[in-house]
């Protein structure tokens, strides 16, 4: 993808919690823009996994860090097809699975981890230039000098729907799910999960992909960055 990266400053902050749209939404305007994307819960999943894989207990956090200091993570950030993998081996299918998904609020509440993978995600956008990132603390932690920030969310029933459809899974149980990951991601102590003040709320409840992704294009035309 490195020759349709354009030229230019553009960095795009996208936060929300899950079923929001963040996904989707950053990839489509990553290419509509000709930048890197950057899923940064990818990142805390690929650290789940790993220390999952270690058998340690989530509690530990001393092992949980150290776990997290010595995997060996690469995340690609071509929009139209990035890959993750860990330790050498492509995790792209297993951090999605619900093993992963029940265990990653605790890893990613564990302060040195946020503290190491945070300073990689700046170093990313750094080199980048050109990205739209997604995660949960990235205008108001990761990169608060983002040309646009945008907090995406959608009513409870919308998300859950959303996110079952795409899992294949009951949507009462998704609905539960996400409930109690948006009740330990939005009250840890380290980086929680919340609106950066400057940020432009967008609720994507009754908006399709297109409307939601032509109205960040206008935002960043407003702004000289698009």
């Amino acid at each position: 993808m490195e020759e349709n990266v354009r030229a230019g400053r553009c960095v795009v902050a996208v936060d929300g919690p899950s079923g929001s749209g963040k996904s989707t939404v950053s990839r489509r305007l990553a290419a509509g823009l000709g930048a890197r994307y950057l899923d940064t819960g990818a990142m805390y999943r690929a650290i789940t996994w790993a220390v999952l894989r270690s058998g340690i207990d989530l509690t530990d956090v001393e092992s949980v860090a150290k776990v997290a200091g010595e995997v060996d993570l690469r995340i690609g950030t071509d929009p139209q097809g990035y890959g993750v993998t860990a330790d050498g081996v492509n995790v792209d299918k297993e951090i999605r699975g619900p093993e992963v998904t029940a265990a990653v609020s605790a890893v990613a509440a564990v302060p040195a981890v946020r503290e190491l993978l945070v300073a990689r995600q700046r170093q990313m956008i750094t080199n980048a230039g050109r990205i739209v990132v997604e995660g949960r603390d990235i205008g108001s932690v990761v990169a608060p000098d983002a040309d646009l920030k945008v907090y995406l969310t959608a009513s409870e029933a919308a998300r859950a729907h959303r996110r079952s459809a795409e899992d294949a899974v009951d949507v009462a149980a998704t609905a539960a799910d996400l409930a109690r990951r948006d009740q330990l991601d939005s009250t840890r102590k380290v980086n929680p999960l919340q609106q950066a003040p400057d940020a432009v709320v967008l609720d994507t409840t009754e908006l399709g992909i297109d409307e939601v992704v032509a109205r960040l294009r206008d935002l960043l035309t407003e702004r000289g960055v698009a």
